[in-house]
């Protein structure tokens, strides 16, 4: 993954992630190993969390296309190397949260997804 084509987002923007009954059975280990690496890299990268928990999701019935779609995320990272977040240390910090549901969007389990937005001061952050 040294030498791997940059990506600028983490998740595919025209391609719904689904069960994939019919794919290809790969090992689990490497995918564990490959989720639990970018949950601990979730605290000071939160510009992944929402795709890494998705992906999270499909440990117990992995296919091949779920591996390479974790893998995107790696090609992000390795593109987005220069990205940080950043807390002055001369300002109060005021953190903003909105919220914007949507009951039943997940077509896997029919639970809600949601779209957030966070803001630091005037920064959008997440």
């Amino acid at each position: 993954m040294e030498i791997c084509k940059e990506i600028s987002t983490p998740m595919a923007t025209n391609y719904y992630l689904d069960s994939d009954e019919k794919g290809t059975s790969v090992d689990q280990t490497k995918y564990r190993d490959l989720i639990s690496s970018l949950l601990y890299l979730t605290a000071s990268r939160p510009d992944i969390i929402f795709s890494v928990c998705l992906y999270a999701r499909f440990q117990s019935n992995l296919r091949e296309s779920h591996f390479t779609a974790a893998k995107r995320i790696l090609k992000y990272l390795q593109g987005t190397t220069d990205v940080v977040l950043w807390y002055p240390s001369e300002v109060s910090l005021n953190l903003v949260g909105y919220f914007d549901s949507d009951f039943v969007g997940c077509k896997i389990d029919r639970k809600s997804t949601s779209g957030t937005c966070h803001l630091l001061r005037s920064s959008l952050i997440s």
